[in-house]
């Protein structure tokens, strides 16, 4: 399969919006990305509906519906007849004039073509008498039923969908032209794809709406003529197919199953038996095409849309000739999976893993996107997920880590809100301040416990304060304080560090240096009066002998 719906890899936050609202669960994440796993995807584009960073966008084929006008060969549109909802207040007429100013040959609406499925409905439920017949309009659907519940395949209508049927019906009135399909779905250019010989390219009304603005086309106020309606343009709201049916088969129950949480629902009632003799209307979309996933996402008003689409449809239906239209047969082949569902003993060991080590500790919380724990490790096991998805396991796996950590660092630790108060205090820091208990402390101002000087400062210049060693006396007791400022979060963390050994430490060996220093200093002064006395004594030596020398030079000079 193509990939209709594409991922923005750069957006992805993986907040797992997507799985949550996937029906079916066709989402794999791997390398912090989601991806869309296309062999299961039925392309509801409820994924890209809901995705808060925009990360998902649908595939644009404008280029190939400009070339297909340039080829020079006649191209007729089919306008899906929920264009009156999101165009408000625009007619056919007017888009008649639009489209052919793009090149168009001509544009029509598909509710033609519905008018033809839903008059074919109408002749298999008296013709053939079906236990149960399911509608073929919705291409999400069909693959919902073709991949994921093989098992009500014979319950599927084989008719064309109203645009294949259109389509066809335009390439039989208007040989060698190429028809385009426009309207609200992203399902529809899978189905065109599958069925090229009825449909040469899909357009979103987003892709119209992009088309018109860069050819500077504006959308203007052209009434209908009378009578250029049909019935058959109800057939995108709620219950439109069965409001168009001009007679029912008595015998039969006609139902509306719009959503596809509902739609699931009824097709497992389907498959065990539950409902027989009846007509289901069957829509993907809540509210049915007009919740489409490109009507727009700020498009989204299902009450008025559905009042817009009312109003625009006449009692009287599209004059079609059933006669004439052939090949309106459509297999709908069986696409299942063939992958082999894990065994429980496989889920156990992922549930282990987790930490759930019991049926109780399964939370089915949702968190990850999945509805049980057990649906998320068959996820885990079939490569679509991993254990990080699962919150609760997070959350237990980094308070366990972090309690671990602030139980046993040799550190005090003590969190504080701004006013102070004690939020979250370690045994260390307990230890420190002779606390019993930590729970003592919770919820205690600070200054019952230490001086409240410094972390005032820090509440008033929103900063963190330098280390510094306090001595606290109550406790006789020297440490190192730092308070850390988190501005994020608007607390306080007190980190305290006990350094009473290596002060007590310290201050001996400042003790012993004075010592040493003092008995220095009185050897000193000892030594120096002894080299005092010693001089003193060797200086009258020195003057005696000095006299007696010069009395004996001046003997010798006299003589």
């Amino acid at each position: 399969m193509n990939e209709y719906l594409r991922l923005k890899k750069s957006n992805c936050k993986n907040c797992y919006k997507c799985i949550r609202h996937c029906p079916v669960k066709s989402i794999r994440f791997s390398e912090n990305q989601a991806h869309i796993v296309n062999d299961e995807c039925i392309l509801c584009g409820h994924c890209f509906v809901v995705c808060p960073q925009n990360a998902k966008e649908i595939r644009c084929d404008l280029d190939k519906a400009r070339a297909l006008i340039a080829s020079g060969s006649p191209v007729y549109a089919s306008l899906a007849p929920s264009f009156a909802a999101d165009f408000p207040g625009v007619t056919i007429t007017s888009m008649q004039k639009a489209l052919t100013a793009l090149g168009f040959s001509g544009a029509e609406e598909t509710a033609v073509g519905a008018t033809i499925v839903k008059n074919r409905y109408q002749e298999i439920l008296e013709q053939e008498h079906p236990s149960v017949l399911i509608s073929s309009c919705c291409h999400s659907v069909n693959l919902l039923i073709r991949r994921h519940f093989p098992e009500a395949l014979p319950y599927l209508a084989t008719v064309r969908s109203p645009m294949q049927a259109h389509c066809v019906d335009i390439k039989r009135r208007h040989p060698g032209a190429a028809a385009v399909f426009i309207g609200p779905c992203v399902s529809k250019k899978a189905e065109a794809d599958e069925y090229s010989d009825a449909v040469d390219c899909v357009l979103t009304f987003e892709e119209l709406s992009q088309w018109l603005a860069s050819e500077n086309i504006a959308l203007e106020d052209i009434p209908d003529p009378p009578e250029v309606g049909g019935r058959a343009r109800l057939f995108p709201t709620s219950g439109g197919i069965l409001r168009s049916m001009q007679n029912k088969t008595p015998d039969y129950t006609y139902m509306v199953v719009d959503g596809l949480e509902n739609c699931i629902t009824a097709l497992q009632d389907v498959i065990r038996g539950d409902l027989t003799n009846c007509f289901i209307e069957m829509s993907a979309c809540a509210g049915s095409c007009i919740g489409g996933p490109a009507m727009g996402r700020d498009h989204r008003a299902p009450v008025r849309d559905f009042a817009f689409i009312d109003r625009y449809a006449p009692e009287k239906d599209f004059d079609v000739d059933m006669a004439a239209q052939t090949g309106l047969y459509a297999e709908h082949s069986f696409m299942g999976l063939h992958r082999q569902k894990p065994g429980s003993h496989a889920i156990e060991e992922v549930l282990h893993a987790l930490g759930k080590m019991t049926p109780e500790q399964e939370l089915n919380c949702g968190s990850c996107g999945y509805n049980t724990c057990r649906e998320k490790a068959e996820a885990v096991i079939l490569g679509k997920a991993d254990l990080t998805m699962c919150l609760p396991y997070l959350k237990e796996k980094a308070e366990t880590f972090s309690g671990n950590v602030l139980e046993n660092t040799p550190n005090g630790i003590v969190l504080l809100d701004e006013d102070l108060q004690i939020q979250q205090i370690n045994p260390a820091a307990c230890s420190i301040m002779n606390i019993s208990l930590p729970a003592e402390a919770v919820g205690q101002p600070v200054m019952r416990y230490l001086n409240p000087e410094l972390f005032v400062q820090v509440v008033q210049t929103k900063r963190s304060s330098k280390t510094r060693q306090i001595y606290l006396a109550e406790y006789q007791k020297h440490i190192e304080l730092t308070v850390v400022y988190d501005g994020k979060y608007h607390n306080l963390m007190a980190m305290l560090r006990d350094v009473t050994r290596e002060a007590e430490e310290h201050a001996r060996k400042e003790a012993a240096s004075r010592h040493t220093i003092e008995v220095t200093d009185k050897v000193i002064e000892k030594q120096m009066r002894v080299v005092q006395e010693i001089a003193s004594l060797l200086g009258e030596t020195t003057a005696e002998t000095k006299i007696a020398l010069t009395k004996l030079k001046e003997s010798l000079n006299d003589e």
